[in-house]
């Protein structure tokens, strides 16, 4: 298929790149000029990239992004054509992304929110969640391109309700990493030793596949962004206004955000969001090897 993929960050690169391996005629564009991806044709704006393609594939940074890559300057509205289908894999504000839709369907363009669960290595090795909103024969047509980027595609309902369940999801990474970080924080206090702790949390109830997957970056204390803490505390405050639209309490969620709010002035918003642990461990006065 002709493809136009926006967007080359730590996500979009692979998935563009596993599109190009998987046959696809790839046009990419990047906000900030200088990336590539093998085998795709760098087109000079959203516009050229969006001209003659079949599908317009989005994945950027937030809601004002997706706007302006839709219908700014140079935008994908401009050269899009009718029967065209947009895709949006960046993580927004539900309510806007219907907005978008309703307003590209005017033009005859197909529109399917499509947010990704996993890390930066599903990303590369094509093993994504994809989290659906959208008509079904819309999703029956891109099909070969979710196979090239992920394993799964679940489809939530109609355009937006994949950005709301991605939002409920990250709610729950938020919360679930916040519980497994103050439980190491309180463990080294008592002098538990951490890697002791770990096999007996996997072992029991308590077992999750956020800390699964977070512990062996902790034990080394490695806080390279796999998902930067300014991109979660961006989705917290996607979630907290979605909440507040839907008139619904997230009193855990608000709780969260402080400490994300304060780890960002501490310096951590380019780190990965695991790096809140950090900030635990100064509170509690907890000095551990090679702490950041």
């Amino acid at each position: 298929m002709r493809v136009a993929f926006l967007g080359l960050g730590i996500m979009g690169r692979p998935m563009a790149a596993n599109l190009v391996k998987a046959g696809n005629e790839v046009a990419v564009w990047n906000r900030t000029p200088g990336k590539q991806v093998e085998g795709a044709r760098v087109a000079q704006s959203p516009a050229d990239a969006a001209s003659g393609a079949e599908v317009v594939w989005m994945c950027v940074s937030d809601t004002k992004a997706v706007e302006s890559v839709l219908f700014g300057p140079q935008g994908v509205e401009s050269t899009i054509g009718a029967g065209a289908i947009v895709v949006d894999s960046s993580t927004i504000s539900p309510s806007a992304e219907h907005q978008f839709a309703e307003r590209l369907r005017a033009k005859g363009v197909e529109y399917v929110d499509a947010p990704v669960t996993g890390s930066k290595v599903a990303a590369e090795n094509g093993s994504l969640i994809f989290m659906a909103g959208g008509e079904e024969a819309v999703l029956a047509k891109l099909e070969p391109l979710f196979k090239a980027m992920g394993k799964q595609v679940f489809r939530m309902g109609e355009t937006s309700k994949g950005q709301a369940a991605k939002l409920v999801m990250n709610l729950q990474i938020a919360l679930i990493f916040e519980g497994f970080a103050e439980a190491l924080t309180l463990a080294t206090k008592l002098g538990v030793n951490v890697e002791s702790l770990l096999p007996l949390i996997q072992a029991s109830m308590v077992k999750s596949g956020v800390v699964e997957y977070k512990a062996p970056f902790i034990l080394r204390r490695d806080f390279t962004p796999n998902f930067p803490l300014r991109l979660m505390l961006k989705d917290i405050h996607l979630a907290l206004d979605a909440a507040k639209e839907a008139r619904v309490k997230l009193p855990a969620l608000e709780t969260v955000e402080e400490i994300y709010e304060m780890a960002a002035e501490e310096g951590h918003q380019d780190l990965d969001y695991a790096a809140t642990l950090t900030l635990l461990e100064k509170w509690a006065g907890v000095e551990v090897k090679g702490a950041a």
